[in-house]
């Protein structure tokens, strides 16, 4: 009988796994760095079946206060540049992020806010103007998350570059978004007695860049932010997109079902930075923690029971094939044997999300089912553990402990069936181990997050791209 799938049950002797890779936290402010948390925006449009059209909005201002009440340390958006037929992105791309999130801003007043933005379908002085204003209107709580896209290029005229290319327009992009940032003065802009702005124009710089992919004169129409620039996230895992991750990026978000897997991409990230003269304290490691909890292991597993018995496997089967990068065909093919190998694609024939890929060959190779690797597949090779809070406490705290994650998404708020157990059941047990925050230690996100000062004054006049 083939392997079950392994990242759905956390086993007593994954404790000790990988124990030579503990260490303590780093400190800051001289007390040991926690670790920081997010969740989902929820979506603030409205459905066909709402008979008030506010009530997306409404829901979403709830869950966004309660996610602030329990100190979550942000809310983050995902985003997709459109509909698939075949309804594999579930509900991503439902709402543009950074409108949803100056929206929810307004009802929040410490929470951070992650807009995830495609560096391959916009423009970095558009950028900058969205996310500056919205750094504006929240206080200094925005962070914006840099993808490349695997999909959409349908709908802007154009076809998707390779990861490589695509990669290199994200790093000049970013550079962009950066030079506009620090160009302007502190003091360029200050309230008249009236309530009106008033700008000194000659404390607006340019930047004058001239690159492969963008010209940009500057300067940016928007004063000084209140955080200098706004938190920089970036999510990519091939050789590319770890290369810009550990050039740019302040936190990278990472798919990494397993500890060693974990273990090994923050060791090999941090190599990079430091390589591009960053140190060790950037860029931090963020995961998606994918979470079944349970008050008891009878408990857990009847939970997954149920979670599996609701999937469809025929469509888990175009779901599991679009994680293998959307060229195998696995219809007719036994649910309870391993993929035959011929049909594993070579991760470079690929032209989207490889690291996805890379994750779902290996599970392939491990020999697990067909079956298997559909229940896998409903997690899209996040980290996905089930257990109790105490369980999955565990977990977490082995992951953090071994320098592996810094950041972690947190699911189950708005679901009926687990908000309970994680504002009741997993939150405690993290707060009672001293892992997360029990306030906010900040007025802004940076503050938040604990990040180090960025690497020069944001504010430094003339600031020019290298």
């Amino acid at each position: 009988m083939a392997p079950a799938p392994k990242s759905h049950v956390f086993p007593e002797a994954a404790r000790i796994a990988c124990r030579d890779h503990l260490s303590v936290p780093a400190m800051t402010g001289g007390r040991p760095r926690r670790l920081k948390t997010l969740v989902g925006a929820a979506n603030v449009v409205a459905a066909s079946n709402d008979g008030d059209p506010t009530i997306g909005v409404k829901r979403a201002v709830e869950l966004a206060r309660k996610a602030e009440a329990e100190t979550i340390t942000g809310l983050f958006t995902a985003d997709l540049l459109q509909i698939d037929p075949a309804g594999l992105a579930g509900t991503a791309g439902a709402q543009e992020p950074l409108i949803a999130l100056a929206a929810l801003s307004q009802a929040t007043s410490r929470i951070g806010l992650v807009a995830t933005v495609s560096t391959s379908f916009h423009h970095p002085y558009n950028l900058a103007r969205q996310i500056g204003t919205l750094d504006h209107v929240s206080g200094g709580r925005a962070a914006w998350n840099a993808v490349t896209s695997s999909v959409g290029e349908e709908n802007f005229g154009q076809a998707l570059p390779g990861p490589e290319a695509r990669y290199a327009r994200a790093a000049e992009f970013i550079a962009v978004v950066n030079a506009l940032f620090d160009a302007n003065e502190q003091d360029a802009a200050h309230r008249k007695g009236s309530g009106a702005i008033a700008v000194d124009p000659a404390k607006f710089h340019r930047i004058d860049h001239r690159g492969e992919h963008f010209a940009v004169a500057g300067p940016l129409n928007i004063p000084p932010l209140p955080q200098g620039r706004p938190v920089l996230f970036q999510a990519g895992q091939s050789e590319a997109g770890v290369s810009v991750g550990a050039r740019y990026a302040e936190i990278v978000y990472t798919a990494q079902p397993t500890l060693e897997g974990a273990v090994a991409f923050a060791t090999e990230l941090r190599r990079r930075a430091t390589a591009y003269g960053r140190g060790e304290a950037l860029p931090r490691v963020m995961n998606s923690f994918h979470a079944v909890i349970g008050e008891s292991e009878a408990d857990v597993a009847r939970r997954l029971r149920e979670k599996h018995a609701r999937i469809d496997y025929e469509q888990g089967r175009l779901k599991l094939a679009d994680m293998l990068g959307g060229q195998v065909d696995l219809a007719g093919l036994p649910l309870d044997a391993p993929l035959p190998a011929a049909l594993l694609p070579e991760v470079e024939s690929i032209n989207r999300r490889r690291g996805r890929v890379e994750i779902f060959r290996r599970y392939a190779r491990q020999g697990l089912t067909l079956r298997a690797l559909i229940i896998e597949a409903q997690e899209t090779g996040h980290w996905s553990v089930a257990g109790t809070p105490e369980q999955l406490a565990d977990a977490i705290e082995e992951r953090f402990r071994a320098g592996a994650v810094d950041v972690l998404t947190l699911h189950g708020l708005g679901n009926p069936d687990q908000e309970d157990l994680l504002l009741n059941g997993l939150l405690p047990e993290l707060r009672r181990r001293a892992l997360i925050d029990t306030d906010y230690i900040g007025d802004d996100f940076r503050s938040n997050l604990e990040l180090p000062p960025l690497p020069e004054p944001a504010t430094r006049p003339r600031a020019r791209l290298a």
